[in-house]
């Protein structure tokens, strides 16, 4: 009985692991994201400076200005001075986002893989 019981459990889990029809490969979901195929954390395309800098655990929350206006950043923790210049990563976009450490709700905050203060 149970040699006939076990296969068919195990086709059954098989099939139910595979997704469903339709479903985002990898690839596309990261692409419907814009999230980088592959980060390169040495590439900073955008430029900045801080007007204010708030750490949270291994976060830090960094308001930034730039010519497309004043935005939040998230990274990971470092120091941030008010008027560092800085290069950051291409990152998601996370609006209404609520920190409960900070018990504060940012309108949206780019969460961005890397920032490096640049001496000018």
């Amino acid at each position: 009985m149970i040699k006939i019981i076990l296969p068919f459990m195990l086709f059954t889990v098989v099939a139910f692991a595979a997704p469903p029809p339709d479903h985002p490969s990898v690839e596309q979901a990261a692409e419907t994201m814009r999230l980088p195929r592959n980060p390169n954390l040495d590439h900073l395309p955008n430029r900045a400076t801080v007007v204010q800098s708030i750490r949270s655990n291994e976060y830090v929350y960094i308001e930034v200005k730039n010519d497309e206006g004043q935005f939040w950043l998230a990274a990971p923790a470092e120091k941030f001075n008010q008027g560092d210049t800085v290069r950051y990563s291409n990152g998601t976009l996370m609006q209404n986002f609520y920190s409960k450490k900070h018990q504060r709700t940012f309108d949206a905050v780019w969460f961005v893989s890397k920032v490096e203060v640049i001496n000018e």
